[in-house]
């Protein structure tokens, strides 16, 4: 089974231009939206406070990037 991803980083003014990073979130298997989204790096955004994109565009948050499911669809072990 494939893992599917909403691909956004946070909107201008929310953070500081250096940690606008692209972060992936792992889509909930229900497909309803929860209030508050958590990426694979453990940051979590709220409404309005991020620009999904239809592609990676951007300099990618790197944990998120360690820790998103191989094409296996198995997770990383966490590192210590």
């Amino acid at each position: 089974m494939t893992t599917r991803l909403i691909i956004a980083r946070p909107v201008p003014g929310t953070v500081g231009e250096t940690r606008r990073v692209v972060h992936l979130f792992p889509l909930p298997a229900d497909a309803a939206m929860p209030e508050r989204l958590t990426a694979y790096c453990d940051a979590t955004f709220g409404p309005g406070e991020l620009e999904l994109l239809e592609r990676p565009l951007g300099m990618p948050c790197l944990v998120c990037l360690q820790r998103s499911p191989r094409p296996t669809g198995e997770l990383p072990a966490a590192e210590s």
